[in-house]
């Protein structure tokens, strides 16, 4: 029985991350030959931040029918917890570590857990980049994105973009790129698996689920689009509600259903603690951001009410509970993603377990995922009219469900586990 820990956010925390490091863990450990512990943060981020990071809404427990242990250790605010990490998932002795990276803000501390990892030369130090180059792309994210990850004895990526970061911020190391898993024997190569983002398989359809009632009941049109996820600048919400605007202008028969939280408004703000942490979080943003960079201010919600579409439109403005989330993609006929720029996206994988066509620009990865006309349709960045063409190109020529799961018959967690564990069976 092979050993593996999953670092990173643990099940009871929000977002993509948890669910991708949770979905790991269980294909792993639905495979019968390991046994899985996920090791977690306890607090994520420096605690300045003024957001709220743990579901405190679902209640599905993601890990019943499994063998997975979890365990919450790591403080981001207390350098104490990287050690006691370190020590605890060198004191399970498992053959693979595979370390999320998703923010270069943690990169100090997945540095410490990292390196006093790498004295053990019997354990495997795997680092799964959700991307190399921030959107930001500051000197500071940089320096504490390659002060981490450059422990790593073996990296994954989702996109070829990201093969090509890593290529551009260690320039004098040599990584070798395979699709298989196989690992390298040559000790002067770093082995870079190029996968891809699994189909999640924690949220499935319902098959109890009325669509058609839904819709009466809550005044939805015949044809349904849907934004979902974290509201965030860079997931273009103000471009797909400025391009839903314009073909609500031409028909009568659509619906924009934007179900998600607005990402810097999850706390109290009259609560004195809030107020200090966002005042102090605003000057460490002073620092190190660009203005343009910081989304404090961000309100695309407000686009409803200026381009007079609340009539067309459904607002679901919460973190939405796993329970919940099936209904949203079973009443909605394809998922927009506007983004302004894209690394593999959870939305994305959420969207073909649920056979949805995607409606996407063609920034990022999308362009390698996405077959225009096949299994989605794409758009020019930045191009509100063309944005609003596709989605009209959807109306005129819809695409079969069937086609999506052509397109992704491959990109199972059963065949991506098999990939991490390659050279360990």
């Amino acid at each position: 029985m092979r050993r593996i820990v999953c670092f990173g956010p643990g099940p009871k925390f929000k977002g993509g991350i948890s669910n991708y490091n949770t979905s790991l863990a269980k294909a792993l450990d639905k495979r019968g030959d390991c046994e899985v512990h996920i090791v977690s943060w306890t607090n994520q981020y420096p605690a300045i931040i003024p957001r709220e990071f743990v579901d405190k809404s679902s209640k599905t427990d993601l890990l019943e029918g499994t063998n997975i242990q979890v365990k919450y250790i790591t403080n981001y605010n207390n350098p104490a917890s990287w050690n006691a990490t370190a020590r605890y998932i060198a004191d399970l002795k498992p053959e693979i570590v595979i370390i999320q990276w998703a923010i270069a803000i943690q990169g100090l501390p997945l540095s410490r857990i990292a390196k006093k990892l790498n004295k053990y030369s019997d354990i495997e130090v795997i680092f799964d980049l959700h991307f190399v180059i921030q959107k930001e792309n500051s000197n500071i994210d940089r320096y504490f994105t390659k002060l981490a990850i450059k422990h790593a004895d073996t990296y994954l990526v989702h996109a070829l973009k990201t093969k090509y970061e890593l290529d551009e911020l260690f320039p004098d190391k040599t990584l070798k790129l395979n699709e298989t898993g196989e690992r390298v024997g040559n000790s002067q190569e770093k082995l870079v698996i190029k996968l891809y983002h699994p189909i999640y398989d924690l949220f499935k359809p319902d098959p109890t689920f009325d669509p058609v009632a839904f819709k009466k009941d809550h005044n939805l049109k015949k044809h349904v689009f849907l934004f979902f996820g974290f509201i965030r600048k860079y997931k273009g919400l103000h471009h797909t509600i400025r391009a839903f605007a314009k073909v609500a202008e031409k028909r009568d028969d659509v619906s924009l259903l934007i179900c998600g939280e607005s990402f810097w408004n999850t706390l109290d703000n009259k609560k004195l603690s809030t107020k200090v942490k966002s005042f102090l979080f605003s000057l460490a943003k002073g620092a190190f951001l660009k203005k343009k960079d910081d989304e404090g201010e961000y309100n695309p919600l407000a686009l409803i009410d200026e381009l007079g579409i609340a009539d067309r439109t459904m607002l679901v403005n919460k973190f939405v509970p796993n329970e919940e989330v099936p209904q949203y993609f079973q009443v909605s006929d394809a998922v927009v993603l506007f983004y302004e720029y894209a690394t593999p996206s959870g939305i994305e994988s959420l969207s073909y377990n649920f056979k949805k066509p995607l409606l996407a620009t063609a920034v990022g990865h999308f362009p390698e995922t996405i077959d225009d006309g096949f299994n989605g349709y794409l758009a020019k960045a930045e191009d509100i009219d063309d944005m609003a063409a596709v989605m009209e190109k959807y109306l005129d020529k819809p695409l079969d469900p069937e086609n999506v799961s052509v397109k992704t018959k491959d990109m199972s967690w059963e065949n991506y586990a098999k990939a991490i564990l390659a050279d360990h069976t």
